[in-house]
């Protein structure tokens, strides 16, 4: 047997991606790995598909999912925070995603208004279209305004419109980070810190979120440099919690690949999630007091 390798942050057409769950692990199969993890933004509604397919592949799926957080204190600062091994069928869980639901559909109308006062007229219809299955997002408008050919590309829509401080930008509802923490771990999921890159988290606040709950850091990631990685699993080591990693894949995108799988976590990653959920179930009615 070979080097088994894992992609534990995968988006699908639930969320923001252009994959469906099971055209995931098809795709999953094809390159050769061995575990992934669907991690959709706020919404779990694509894991029995993904789940299902997984058997009948031989694709190790661990149920997952991405909060939304927000650092309290600072200007719209977000960060993301992966679940996994979620007892994702709880209805407490459930109900609390479905507020997110309302509030991304509630956003949209939002955003739909500032583009409208910027002279740019989007087909609501056609909008959800694209939306299709999942919560909708700022990717989906993107996508809506590279179709009317308003924009070149998505980094286009993000950077003139739709990105944070630009025109149509309009915040989504947040948790506080020990929020999303503690929402993980009331269903017996991991909580991770998601690609610290991205939000330039520092050491301090790290260790902070690790004492409320944080079990982890995403070290591996497309965003990351092979030295980050390095400095990060060094970090992950002296603080004694797990590291995980995955390519955030959301699916090919107009003349672009999917890049699954372009991240080569290593499969002990996963060993040491399992061993780590395996140490909870003794707890697991502490955990849902």
């Amino acid at each position: 047997m070979g080097t088994l390798f894992a992609d534990l942050h995968i988006h699908t057409t639930f969320s923001d991606g252009t994959f469906s769950p099971a055209e995931c692990i098809k795709y999953a199969q094809k390159i050769g790995l061995t575990t992934v993890s669907i991690t959709d933004h706020d919404t779990t509604d694509g894991l029995p598909e993904a789940i299902n397919e997984g058997s009948k592949r031989g694709i190790e799926v661990i149920p997952g999912i991405e909060l939304s957080a927000e650092v309290k204190n600072s200007y719209q600062q977000e960060l993301h925070i992966l679940g996994y091994f979620i007892n994702w069928e709880n209805g407490a869980f459930q109900q609390k995603l479905e507020l997110f639901a309302k509030t991304r559909e509630q956003r949209a109308y939002q955003i739909l208004e500032k583009l409208k006062n910027l002279g740019i007229t989007l087909d609501e219809k056609r909008l959800f279209e694209i939306a299709g299955i999942g919560i909708i997002g700022r990717l989906h408008f993107a996508r809506a305004l590279v179709e009317k050919k308003i924009v070149k590309n998505n980094q286009e829509a993000f950077y003139k419109y739709l990105g944070e401080g630009k025109p149509a930008y309009v915040p989504k509802f947040r948790l506080l980070p020990v929020e999303a923490i503690k929402m993980i771990l009331k269903v017996g999921g991991i909580p991770i810190l998601a690609h610290p890159h991205f939000n330039k988290i520092n050491f301090n606040f790290i260790k902070s979120l690790i004492k409320s709950g944080l079990k982890g850091i995403e070290v591996w990631h497309t965003s990351h440099s092979a030295e980050e990685s390095k400095q990060l699993k060094k970090m992950t080591d002296k603080l004694g919690v797990l590291s995980t990693g995955g390519s955030d894949c959301h699916g090919p995108m107009p003349g672009v690949p999917a890049i699954m799988g372009r991240v080569k976590v290593p499969y002990s990653a996963v060993i040491k999630l399992k061993e780590y959920k395996n140490s909870l179930t003794e707890n697991q009615d502490k955990i849902f007091e």
